[in-house]
């Protein structure tokens, strides 16, 4: 049975016929999906909230206040990261949520995200890090493995947290590991980021980019599949079905689409990804993109096992979900992200370690 919260999703209006107890459980499936922020703004859309009962109406005001507070935080955050890169001379390109968030994008409206991530050149790693260290931000809670292990085999530097603000920041210079089979070419990325003309160079100041449309939604597709981070694997996928709705008009916007994902190595992800957005969103895309190419679409017995994890993976978090095997599925798409990323001699060391004498060392740390 589909669960309530996903029936909303695709059409809010729904909500507002929901008995109390149903309208209940959509706000907790929500809560557990980091969705709530983003329901109001659906149902407000829609003009559903006057129809709702009171306390549901009251839940999803204080999710909008909680939501437009986080938008402030994100803005004030960006400006801070701005002025701590002021005279480097390095293009600051936003990603994912703040990304969408100070381009004002459909996809920011309720969004609620942990950290800010950032592209810069490779080149500039040392220079940004730098700079950022002296305006407050450090490395925590990564050991020298982890040190090493960013450093020579990830697309970005281990995540600085800031000292007295506490939030987070992950400086990448490409979108997915050196070490993993597909190798988008961070520089193409780069050379077609858009300036938000709203925050232009001002003095030394640097301007703020975000990637292009069809590059937004590739990396977004390629976070999905192969980050594994399924405990929020909905809300990513909403974050593609908002970003379709606002490009999909543009003009050869789904060519371009499709030509980019091949220029970056990225059809696979692209393929899934539009493939379960139209499955469990609905999302409008062309029948052509949903059936895949040969090299997009994998062949009959992968994809049935991928749907069948990925139909599990992806609904809300919550006892009323799933299921027994919608954790399992999340673990096995865990192991497949990793599996992507690394070959396999580094795939086993890394889990040996990060299994075994990762907490070893914890243990030792919080003993002295």
């Amino acid at each position: 049975m589909t669960p309530l919260l996903i029936e909303v999703l695709r059409a809010p209006a729904l909500l507002a016929t929901y008995s109390p107890a149903q309208c209940d459980l959509v706000l907790r499936q929500a809560e557990r999906a980091q969705l709530l922020a983003s329901l109001h703004a659906r149902a407000a859309r829609e003009g559903v909230l006057e129809r709702l009962p009171a306390p549901v109406r009251r839940q999803l005001e204080w999710a909008r206040q909680q939501g437009e507070s986080h938008l402030r935080a994100v803005r004030w955050e960006v400006r801070q990261i701005r002025l701590a890169m002021a005279g480097l001379g390095v293009p600051l390109i936003l990603l994912k949520g703040a990304a969408y968030a100070m381009a004002g994008l459909a996809a920011a409206e309720g969004r609620i995200f942990s950290d800010i991530d950032i592209l810069v050149p490779h080149a500039a790693l040392a220079d940004v890090e730098s700079a950022l260290m002296l305006h407050g931000w450090a490395g925590s809670g990564h050991d020298d493995y982890d040190q090493h292990y960013y450093r020579r085999w990830m697309h970005e530097l281990p995540p600085m947290r800031h000292v007295w603000r506490e939030t987070v920041i992950d400086v990448h210079h490409a979108i997915l590991p050196r070490t993993a089979a597909a190798r988008p070419d961070a520089m193409l990325l780069r050379a077609a980021a858009e300036p938000l003309t709203d925050y232009p160079a001002s003095g030394a100041l640097p301007a703020l980019y975000t990637l292009g449309p069809v590059d937004m939604v590739l990396h977004s597709a390629t976070h999905l599949l192969y980050e594994s981070e399924f405990e929020h694997g909905l809300r990513n996928l909403v974050d593609i079905d908002r970003l379709l709705h606002e490009f999909g008009d543009l003009p050869g916007f789904w060519l371009r689409l499709e030509e980019r994902a091949a220029a970056l190595q990225l059809q696979r992800p692209l393929f899934y990804a539009l493939r379960h957005a139209a499955r469990l969103l609905h999302t409008p895309v062309p029948a052509a993109l949903l059936e895949g190419n040969a090299v997009a679409r994998p062949g009959p017995v992968v994809l049935a096992l991928m749907d069948g994890l990925l139909e599990r993976a992806l609904l809300p978090d919550h006892a009323s979900c799933g299921g027994a095997l919608s954790g399992l599925a999340r673990q096995l798409l865990y192991l497949r992200g990793n599996w992507l990323r690394m070959p396999p001699w580094l795939l086993a060391r890394h889990l040996f370690h990060k299994a075994l004498l990762t907490p070893l060392h914890a243990a030792r740390t919080r003993d002295v």
